[in-house]
């Protein structure tokens, strides 16, 4: 245990951060309140947790400026896990055993937080989940609580193989990466397939963090599917997007996308700009849905990335980091507390009104009123990052209560449609 800490310190310690927040106001002289966490901030997933980490300093800021929790200042500790689950073990028991936070936010992302449940259970401590997906299936923790506006698997394929089935799709090719997040989307969208008659035509996983997919790519073609659903991560979602264009999928193909992480990021769409047309995929925000206060969240957000140089649209991750400490927040209000578990109550039984709309919670502590969208790219240019803050550029096709347009088919032709 020694060597892994001082791994982490030497690996991990630049990462770590304390929010300074200049205020005029005089806390009480108690200790503060300390919220600790592990973010990616280098590896696959480091572009999305940078800008993550903006939304949660707002929040920080936000919450010291009125005067702390309960009267205390709010010091937030956060490590790099640099995106590997391998490292979020040790850091979670540094932060509870060294540092002794009062709460704990998860890191970004499913395989970097599915290591650390078993602990976190063991320790009888809450956990504010961070986009992850299905972690708490198994372990059953009843303190931890996921701001992603998705449930189960349903949602990220559900609204996909409907907009398929209207275009007159029958026969689908599904291929993911071989880790558990993307498994677990591949595995949801395997058994809508089998319930909901579709032919499934190709099924295929490949090692994560692969960097050439013409082969899988030709193999899809070559099983002439009308729809294809990819579950992957960033940095996998920019070599299939450029396979996909050199190669093509056959003018059979209605629909394709789904799954893919890392077409939310800003950085990754500027870079694939024209490629991204046509491709219908997942998202939590897009400009055009309305919630309360998240217009002025974006202004303040957008300065505040641009001076850091991370994401500067931020639509994907950072407004739900932001509704993370607002739950945080509202939870100590009403109950008094830091105790966890009755804050754990708290969350569980009311919803909490955040930016992003209310949140509620089911027994699995994952969202009872899912708000997920699947969105068709259209008429995208290249090398034109601010083109996203408009509507119409991301057109929201499910579902019906945020539905933007009717999506454009097939595959080809909505690839030229403007």
């Amino acid at each position: 245990m020694d060597k892994i800490r001082r791994k982490i310190l030497e690996t991990g310690g630049a990462g770590l951060l304390a929010a300074t927040v200049p205020t005029s106001m005089a806390f009480a002289q108690s200790a503060p309140v300390k919220i600790g966490m592990s973010m990616p901030q280098t590896g696959g997933l480091g572009a999305g947790g940078q800008a993550a980490l903006i939304g949660l300093r707002m929040w920080v800021d936000d919450v010291n400026a009125k005067g702390g929790l309960l009267g205390r200042k709010v010091d937030f500790i956060v490590y790099d896990d640099q995106s590997n689950g391998a490292n979020t073990p040790g850091i979670y028991t540094k932060l509870l055993d060294v540092d002794k936070v009062d709460i704990l936010i998860a890191p970004y992302a499913t395989n970097p937080t599915a290591p650390i449940m078993p602990l976190v259970k063991e320790r009888g401590k809450l956990l504010m989940g961070n986009f992850s997906f299905q972690v708490n299936a198994k372990v059953q923790h009843d303190m931890w609580f996921n701001n992603a506006p998705w449930n189960d698997a349903k949602g990220w394929s559900e609204g996909f193989l409907e907009a398929g089935k209207n275009a007159g799709a029958k026969s689908i090719a599904i291929f993911a990466a071989d880790a558990e997040f993307q498994q677990n989307l591949a595995n949801g969208c395997r058994e809508v397939v089998k319930n909901t008659g579709w032919n499934l035509v190709y099924d295929q996983n490949y090692p994560g963090n692969n960097t050439d997919f013409s082969s899988i790519i030709r193999s899809v073609r070559a099983a002439r599917p009308e729809a294809v659903f990819v579950a992957c991560y960033p940095n996998e979602a920019v070599a299939i997007m450029r396979s996909v264009n050199e190669i093509g999928l056959g003018s059979q193909v209605q629909i394709f996308g789904g799954g893919m992480v890392g077409l939310q990021f800003t950085p990754v769409m500027q870079s694939l700009g024209s490629l991204l047309n046509g491709v219908v995929n997942y998202n939590s925000y897009v400009p055009g849905m309305k919630f309360p206060g998240i217009e002025d969240f974006f202004k303040r957000y957008t300065e505040r990335a641009i001076a850091a140089k991370v994401d500067p649209l931020g639509f994907y991750l950072p407004p739900f980091n932001y509704a993370t400490g607002q739950m945080i927040e509202q939870a100590v209000n009403a109950t008094k507390t830091f105790d966890n578990k009755r804050l754990a109550e708290y969350l569980r039984r009311n919803e909490i009104n955040t930016i992003v709309g209310p949140i509620s919670f089911d027994k699995n502590g994952e969202r009872s009123k899912p708000r997920m969208v699947q969105a068709q790219f259209r008429n995208i240019k290249d090398n034109d990052w601010e083109q996203f803050k408009n509507p119409g550029k991301q057109v929201v096709i499910w579902p019906a209560a945020d539905k933007q347009g009717d999506v454009i088919t097939p595959f080809d032709r909505a690839r030229k449609a403007t």
